[in-house]
């Protein structure tokens, strides 16, 4: 290779670290002028793809010149250097790049995945053990890729692993339990992140992540709960968001036997439907709401009615309940319908100590 007459005058030390400087502000120019214009123009644009695939390369593009620029250089015959730290180093920019693009290859799929299973709602199902369980394949892919690279046979080290996992296997055997339990919990979709669940055991709130050990549910009161994930497999619990976040809320009340019973379901129901048409209008629109008379009680008659929500927060069916009662007290009031109170009969065992009883009464 001849190279031009001006560098062949400089020293031979300043030609390979020219390169490497010229390599590296290119790779400057190049994250600047092309990555960071192309993904503001994919931002403005919601081109979500490209956005993912420009957020991933942000940076590695400065380190891919940069081991062109040590390659380069390596390479000029101008640049004497032992074979041994010749190979040493090109062994190390082997590990970077191949490293580095194992990076962003685990970068884009986790974005990808993201992207192509978050539900119209915002939310994602794709959990932190779902991301870790995919980052670990990919690095584990691009570690033996890399050992095969530099000359090191990777045979030997997955017999090591085989036996070896045995051992890590029984070591590890409730974490290992918890891991595939949320494998289940997540690939069954019975549970997702933004689900309310509510357990047998009476714990409730929203999953936030499914991890490697752990469901991370948000109670109500914004405290987190964090219940093992052989927990959630091997006990009943209720989910409120499936098949869908509609809810058929029952709301008991008794009105007195001299009530108009008609007057009192026209009444009723014209309540609800005024409260659906102000607080659920799209569910107003296809759903016709119905009570149903139960049963005769000690001082009323029981009367249920069914009020549907579709809710984007499991907590929103309490605000229509409120608001629903309030309203249907007063239009009872109104119409003349009484509500009755409601009777508790008790029972009180005799007590040879009673003050108001005569001790000396036969019994």
């Amino acid at each position: 290779m001849n190279l031009p007459a001006k560098l062949e005058d400089l020293p031979f030390i300043l030609v390979p670290i020219l390169v490497i400087i010229s390599c590296l502000v290119i790779g400057l120019l190049f994250e600047h002028k092309v990555i960071t214009k192309l993904l503001k123009i994919s931002q403005t644009r919601e081109l979500k793809l490209s956005e993912i695939i420009l957020q991933s390369l942000r940076g590695f593009s400065v380190v891919w010149f940069l081991i062109l620029g040590f390659s380069i250089a390596l390479s000029l015959p101008s640049y004497p250097i032992f074979p041994a730290l010749n190979l040493f180093i090109r062994k190390i920019l082997i590990i970077s790049f191949l490293g580095s693009t194992t990076w962003v290859i685990a970068l884009i799929s986790v974005g990808l995945l993201r992207l192509y299973t978050t539900r119209d709602d915002g939310i994602s199902p794709l959990t932190s053990l779902f991301e870790f369980l995919a980052k670990v394949l990919i690095f584990t892919i691009g570690f033996l890729i890399i050992l095969q690279s530099i000359g090191i046979s990777i045979t030997p080290l997955l017999t090591a692993f085989g036996i070896g996992g045995v051992s890590i296997g029984l070591a590890l055997q409730n974490t290992l339990s918890n891991l595939m339990s949320g494998i289940n919990i997540i690939t069954s979709k019975k549970v997702r992140p933004g689900d309310y669940i509510q357990l047998k055991s009476g714990e409730s709130g929203y999953v936030i992540d499914v991890d490697l050990k752990y469901t991370i549910v948000q109670e109500i009161t914004n405290n987190l709960l964090v219940i093992p994930n052989t927990q959630i497999i091997t006990s009943s619990f209720r989910n409120y968001s499936l098949p869908n976040k509609s809810l058929l809320i029952p709301v008991d009340t008794g009105v007195t036997y001299d009530s108009d019973l008609e007057q009192v379901e026209a009444v009723t129901l014209e309540v609800v439907r005024e409260i659906l048409d102000s607080m659920q209008p799209e569910v107003a629109k296809s759903y016709q709401p119905f009570i149903r008379y139960n049963r005769f009680d000690y001082s009323s008659i029981i009367l249920t009615v069914y009020l549907k929500v579709q809710e984007d927060e499991f907590f929103e069916h309490i605000e229509v309940k409120h608001e629903f009662i309030k309203k249907l007290h007063q239009r009872y009031k109104d119409e003349g319908i009484k509500i009755s109170y409601p009777l508790q009969w008790g029972y009180f065992p005799r007590s040879d100590r009673d003050p108001f009883l005569n001790n000396n009464e036969p019994r």
